[in-house]
This record gives C-alpha cells, sequence and structure tokens, in this order.
C-alpha cells in the first residue's frame, strides 16, 4: 500500500477521518494510522522481548503499557515531524496480538498470575485430554488448554478466577471498558460455531462438565469474552483509554472501537485472504498457510489448528516450526565465499542469483534431499531437528539442483500439512504469499505454486502488516457500510493493488511430488539424525 500524499493526509487528520492500528507482536509493537483510502499516514514502533519467568514465558503488564505508549508517542511524533498537524482525535481504533494464551483476572480486575504466552507448553495433559473428550483439535497454546492445565494443577488462584482473555482482549478491555473479542482471537482460546458465531454451545457445555467434576461453582461461559465479528461495535476510547495510550492528553476520547483480533486475523485482512477457498502463507522463521474453509472437515487432525477470520469463517492453519532460516544460513555462506573471492555485492545479490540457479534445476531436484530442521517438527512427530542434505552416489550435485532442493525443503513439511486439507476435499483458488523469501520475483512463488498445486500471488500489500490490517478493520467500522468483508476488501481495498499471479507449472507439480515422497521416506534419516548426533 503506498504512502498517503501529504495533502490527503493533512485533511483526514484534520477532520478526524483516521483510523488507528496498534498490534503487540512477540518482538515488536506497531503503530498504525490510516486515512478513508487505507494508506498509510504514519507509523510508530516499539522492540520488546518476553522473559522466562518460573519458567513459564511472560510479558510483564508495565512493559505491555510502556511498549504501546512508546509505540503511540511515536506515531505521534511522526504525524507533527511529517504533516505539521498535532493529532487530537481518531475516527476509529483496533487492538490486535499474539493470540492464544492466558490473562486471568479476579472479580475487582486485578491480574492473578503472570500472563501466560503461547509459546507456553505446560499444556500437555490438558490438550490432550480435550482433544479427546471434545473431539476437536486443542493445541497447547490454546487459552481454553491454559485454564484447564491451571485447574489440573489445582493452582491457587483458579478459585479466585472471575475472568480470563488474550493479549488484545486484555489492551481493548483497558482501553474501552469492555470485555469483548473479535471472533478470530475468540477462536483461538474456544471452538467456535461457524453457524452462529459464537463459541460451540455442545463443546462449552461438554468443557463445563470436566471443569464442574474438578473446580465445582466455576462457570467456564462466563469467563469467557463476549463474542463480536468484524464490522460490530466494540465499544469507544474512554477518556481512562485516551490516557493509557498518550499520557500527555493530547489525545482525545471518544473514536470507535472495532473488535480485538489476532495477529492471524489482521495477516488474512492484509493479504485480502477471507473468502472461502483463498488462504496466505508466510514464510520467515517458521511458515504457515491459513486456508479459509467452505465447510467444517470431517475429522480431527492434529496437523490442522482451526480458526476463524474476522468475519467468523472457519480457516485451517497448517503451522510449521521451520521455514526459510536454513535458507538463509546456506545464503551466508555463499555470501561468505563470494567476498573471499574478492567478488563485489551483497547478501541480495547472492540471493537473487542463488534464487535464479533454482529455476533451473531438475524438477525433482536430481535426487537431492534438504531437511531445514533446525527445531523439532510437531507434523512430522520429530521433538527436535538437525538441519540435514543428503544425496546418493547417483544423485545429480549442481547449484542449481542444490538450490532448488533447499526451496523445496522450505515447502516440504507444509505440503505434508497441506496434503491433509486435499484428502478432506479442500479447494483452493488461491494463496496469497509473503516473507522475505519472496522478494526475488517468480522464484520461491513458482515453486510454492507447484508444491500446493495451487495458484500463488504475491504484490503490493502494507509493509506494516497486522497493524495495517486491524486500522483497515477499524476503517470498516466506521464507514459501516454494510458491505460483506470480504467484498470489502476487494473493492474498496485492494481494487487498485499490484499483484502477480503464478500458475502451478505441471511439469514442476509432478517433480515436486516425486521429490515429496522421497523427502517423506528420508524422514526416518532425520529422526536418526536427533537420536544419534546430540
Amino acid at each position: 500500500m503506498a504512502q498517503h500524499s501529504n495533502a490527503a493526509a493533512i485533511a483526514a487528520l484534520e477532520a478526524g477521518e483516521t483510523s488507528l492500528g496498534i498490534e503487540l507482536g512477540s518482538t515488536r509493537i506497531k503503530a498504525c494510522l490510516i486515512g478513508p483510502d487505507h494508506e498509510v499516514i504514519a507509523t510508530g514502533s516499539h522492540a520488546w522481548e518476553n522473559q522466562f519467568v518460573d519458567r513459564l514465558w511472560t510479558y510483564s503488564v508495565e512493559a505491555i503499557w510502556d511498549g504501546v505508549q512508546a509505540a503511540v508517542a511515536d506515531l505521534l511524533a511522526t504525524v507533527e515531524r511529517e504533516h505539521g498537524v498535532r493529532l487530537t482525535s481518531l475516527g476509529a481504533i483496533g487492538v490486535s496480538a499474539m493470540m492464544h494464551g492466558y490473562l486471568a483476572f479476579d472479580a475487582a480486575d486485578e491480574l492473578l498470575v503472570p500472563f501466560r504466552t503461547w509459546r507456553n507448553t505446560n499444556t500437555e495433559r490438558a490438550a490432550a485430554e480435550l482433544t479427546g473428550v471434545l473431539g476437536f483439535n486443542f493445541p497447547l497454546r490454546w487459552s481454553a488448554s491454559h485454564l484447564y492445565q491451571a485447574i489440573l494443577d489445582e493452582e491457587a488462584h483458579v478459585p479466585q478466577l472471575a475472568y480470563f482473555t488474550t493479549l488484545a482482549g486484555y489492551v481493548h478491555w483497558r482501553l474501552t471498558g469492555r470485555k469483548v473479542l473479535g471472533v478470530g482471537d475468540a477462536s483461538g482460546m474456544f471452538p467456535i460455531d461457524p453457524a452462529t458465531r459464537g463459541y460451540d454451545a455442545g463443546m462449552l457445555a461438554r468443557f463445563q462438565g470436566l471443569v464442574a467434576a474438578r473446580q465445582p461453582g466455576l462457570d467456564v461461559a462466563s469467563l469467557l469474552p463476549e463474542v463480536l465479528v468484524a464490522g460490530e461495535e466494540a465499544g469507544t476510547l474512554t477518556a481512562e483509554g485516551a490516557a493509557l495510550l498518550d499520557p500527555t492528553g493530547t489525545l482525545r476520547p471518544g473514536a470507535v472501537a472495532a473488535p480485538p483480533e489476532g495477529d492471524a486475523g489482521t495477516g488474512m485482512i492484509a493479504t485480502n485472504a477471507v473468502a472461502p477457498r483463498t488462504g496466505n502463507i508466510s514464510a520467515g522463521t517458521s511458515i504457515f498457510a491459513m486456508v479459509v474453509l467452505e465447510k467444517a472437515l470431517e475429522s480431527v487432525h492434529e496437523e490442522l489448528d482451526i480458526v476463524t477470520t474476522p468475519a467468523g469463517d472457519l480457516v485451517a492453519m497448517v503451522h510449521c516450526n521451520n521455514g526459510a532460516s536454513e535458507l538463509g544460513t546456506w545464503a551466508g555462506v555463499f555470501t561468505e565465499f563470494a567476498a573471499a573471492m574478492g567478488l563485489e555485492g551483497g547478501a541480495d545479490e547472492v540471493f537473487a542469483t542463488l534464487f535464479a540457479a533454482a529455476l533451473e534445476g531438475e524438477a525433482d531436484g536430481g535426487g537431492l534431499l534438504a531437511y531445514n530442521y533446525l527445531s523439532g517438527e510437531p507434523i512430522t512427530g520429530l521433538a527436535e531437528g538437525r538441519p540435514l542434505f543428503v544425496r546418493t552416489p547417483g544423485s545429480r550435485l549442481t547449484l542449481a539442483n542444490f538450490m532448488r532442493t533447499q526451496l523445496y525443503g522450505a515447502f516440504g513439511t507444509l505440503s505434508l500439512g497441506m496434503r491433509v486439507l486435499h484428502d478432506e476435499g479442500v479447494q483452493l483458488d488461491s494463496m496469497f504469499a509473503h516473507g522475505g523469501m519472496f522478494r526475488t520475483a517468480g522464484v520461491a512463488q513458482r515453486l510454492l505454486a507447484a508444491a500446493i498445486d495451487a495458484p500463488v500471488t504475491v504484490g503490493d500489500t502494507a509493509s506494516e502488516g497486522g497493524a495495517w490490517g486491524i486500522a483497515v478493520l477499524a476503517e470498516y467500522l466506521r464507514k459501516d457500510t454494510g458491505t460483506a468483508l470480504d467484498a470489502y476488501l476487494n473493492g474498496s481495498v485492494f481494487a487498485d493493488a499490484s499483484l502477480e499471479v503464478a500458475q502451478p507449472d505441471p511439469a514442476d507439480v509432478a517433480g515436486y511430488t516425486a521429490w515429496l515422497e522421497q523427502y517423506e521416506d528420508g524422514l526416518a534419516i532425520e529422526r536418526a539424525a536427533t537420536e544419534a548426533i546430540r
């Protein structure tokens, strides 16, 4: 998305026709201000890190508010510096954050235990029992898993529990006074019924039975935030909330607030992937795919998380712990070699050269295998990882085959997870891909299209990502057009976006299919390596 022209920005700022999105990611808090045309007026950010306290990953309440205030202050300063206007009023506001986790409060709204983030894996027993009893995959990081584990462990705070929520839900509550969640974020707390766009009543009743057996008198339904869908009003910025955002008192209350959302949902907004049969793939340190479903899946699959879009449509998420990091490490080796040879050019040129070579490789990788497992991988049942490059004496080791195999290796586990969706009959019209490995035009995009056998789109989206996505949801509410979310995105937000679509090449698809079969067989080598090499 383009930057706002100065005249349009000043007009929007002075008229109060702006929307502010705030997203709390795992390492950075971002603030993004947009105008009525959804283009960026200004941004602000603040770096932060989680802490490991008493064997649990957490962020302190002080760190949350210090970070939000720092990001907003950075944005306000940018507005004044670049546009000569002091921002005093907002049209709309929205909050997004990393999903799942556990923020528990008593009846006096006091935090009972430090915030438990999605990274915590102490919930294995709870997640397994909920999955088995409720017939729905409950990942370790889900809020219900955290709650039930606290009950199983008979933690002292449980009898005092009056409310629990996610990070986005907490920040929104403090800004507006409303204990609500967007349906996408709520779907990472407890399963959602796509018919009602609320918590699944049958599962909630069975969950209540499990809880009552161990903690009589604890009413699970009353503990959960109210669920809202995109476009529904979730309160307004209060005087107390405005002071929390901007302690200088410059920012006035009154902005209408969108339902708080999770980072998965705002990522769907930022890539225009909220309609059934669409999805997005994000490739970074990890790689994951979000596919919007036309109907519920027939079976429970541990490879798949089921969440929803901000409009409440079911989404299957394939999450792989290992993404492009090993590819980047190999590129670093080649960059060192180029420098040792006295060749000019930096990492970007090396990446472009290596990626171009990959297109010249044989469609099946020439008999080479690459495993990008720097850490364990739940989809393939590996608790630890050992990066491997494997070949037979008869394999054809060339730069082109090596690089094609490294790219295939970044997608291998993902396509195994996607195969579960294919076997369920899930149809895909398009996937939007984003992440650094797609910057080299036409290479990773083309090979990913082969790996998932579906068209892959890359193109013009806001670099601000989820912060821009939640700002768009706030603007969607502010405009109140009555248009469905997917139609609004297509017609008002992405109508002029510059997009490149790669169709799957039949020869690439056949070659990748043959490579994947060998890759799956070779997982035994990866498993042996984790046992043999410590």
